[in-house]
């Protein structure tokens, strides 16, 4: 085997069990060694904690949706206002009466910032983060509760709900799939940032610099816990219909996805089971599969010269690029199911190759950017 091929070939299993290989592995580890989860009705107080910045257009519809939730417990109900210019503390203001607090903070500090504030002020025993423009189905906060009779559960994370006709929503369904193999084999490594809830007792430290969906369940599985995913939570959320404004928040995404991934490097080694596994598997696979990727396409065009096979590769990877970028320049090409795939694929893949660029360059994501949906 020549040099280009062994590449080719290592390039291609990598990413093969990035996508692939990794849910295979756990749907196995599930059927040999799955990891029960006791779930009970049990109603501690909670504190539902919405960070916002400039989120007059759908804050008032989240607060009354959030206020119409059916869990019987107590509940506290926290805007965090995180430097917004608009009417998002008025808004919050005129709910009051029916207790929703407010922190107006008019300095932007970022995401994360905003929420240590409002957990300093919260009372509940478990805390529930959710974003303005996501919005909690009925039944979504008594289910997100209802795993933490599993002494072993330190984070629960909802489910997205997305448009199925989107690229995204393909996408999404993927994630929320995976999701549910790590709840009943390993663990989570990521939580729903449109609604997830924790212990109290996670909530310190709060580094305000990483993000905090990524950051509890990682925090959660370093102190011996587990974060699993709740289907019966649900969280609606909207589309990014502009493919400029999700490549920008794919961007984000990846960089403080590395930032926190780098943080918490220790937590690769094998002495933490299955937790290391998944982050291999999930986080790390993910992150560097653009880089194979490359790869394969660079030793393809070599192997292009020697073989038959290697023209074939070559020739089906260029014919996925070119339907990709067909997708993303031409609506009416998104339109069919397999472009808008392959569309998606790649504007993923390349953003988290801009991440790396930005990390490796010292820029730091610290504040968060609402995406319009």
């Amino acid at each position: 085997m020549t040099i280009a091929a062994a590449i080719a070939a290592a390039c291609l299993a990598w990413v093969a069990f990035a996508y692939a290989g990794y849910p295979l592995a756990l749907w196995l580890l599930r059927a040999v060694s799955p990891r029960p989860l006791r779930r009970e009705d049990r109603f501690p107080p909670i504190s539902v904690i919405l960070a916002v910045h400039n989120g007059e257009r759908a804050l008032a519809h989240k607060l009354e949706a959030t206020l119409a939730q059916d869990y019987p417990g107590r509940v506290q109900v926290i805007v965090s206002s995180d430097g917004s210019t608009d009417g998002s503390a008025a808004i919050a203001t005129s709910y009051a009466a029916r207790g929703v607090l407010l922190l107006n903070h008019l300095e932007r500090q970022g995401k994360e910032a905003a929420q240590a504030r409002a957990i300093a002020r919260a009372d509940g025993e478990i805390l529930v983060f959710t974003d303005v423009t996501s919005e909690l189905e009925p039944g979504a906060l008594r289910a997100l509760v209802r795993p933490f009779a599993d002494p072993s559960v330190g984070v629960v994370s909802s489910e997205d709900a997305v448009d199925p006709e989107a690229g995204e929503g393909a996408y999404v369904r993927y994630e929320m799939a995976l999701r549910r193999l790590e709840s009943e084999a390993t663990t989570l490594i990521g939580v729903s940032g449109s609604g997830f809830a924790i212990r109290r007792s996670l909530a310190s430290p709060w580094p305000t610099h990483l993000a905090s969906d990524f950051r509890v369940a990682l925090e959660a599985a370093r102190r011996g816990l587990r974060a699993v995913s709740e289907p019966a939570a649900r969280v609606r959320v909207g589309v990014v219909r502009a493919s400029g404004a999700e490549w920008q928040r794919k961007i984000r995404t990846v960089s403080r996805g590395i930032a926190v991934l780098l943080a918490h490097r220790e937590l690769l080694h094998p002495r933490f089971g299955r937790a290391a596994f998944s982050i291999w598997g999930h986080k790390l696979a993910r992150f560097t599969s653009p880089f194979a990727l490359l790869g394969l396409l660079a030793a393809s065009v070599v192997l292009a010269g020697q073989s038959a096979a290697g023209r074939w590769l070559l020739g089906a990877q260029l014919l996925a690029y070119a339907t990709a970028l067909l997708a993303l320049v031409y609506p009416s090409a998104a339109r069919m199911r397999l472009p808008r795939l392959a569309g998606f694929f790649l504007l993923v893949n390349a953003a988290t190759c801009v991440a790396w660029f930005r990390h490796l360059r010292g820029r730091r994501t610290l504040v968060w950017q609402p995406t319009e949906r």
